[in-house]
């Protein structure tokens, strides 16, 4: 069975934070302080966090590869 690169999972977590902003950008009627834009806009920094340390764990994973070489 093969593994998910940490460099897609950045991507698919990259994008789910993207479309979390647009939900919630989308969900604010009045203003930006009600309880889901709120919620939202904290799930898409969550998954913007762990998209950032998917990316760097897939170049330092790409370094020592090609150190040992």
């Amino acid at each position: 069975m093969r593994r998910t690169s940490p460099f897609a999972m950045g991507i698919i977590y990259a994008l789910m934070g993207t479309l979390f902003i647009y939900i919630a950008i989308s969900s604010a009627t009045e203003t930006i302080w009600n309880f889901s834009t709120i919620l939202l806009a904290l799930v898409a920094t969550f998954d913007f966090g762990v998209a950032v340390r998917m990316f760097s764990l897939h170049f330092k994973i790409k370094k020592v590869t090609n150190a040992k070489k």
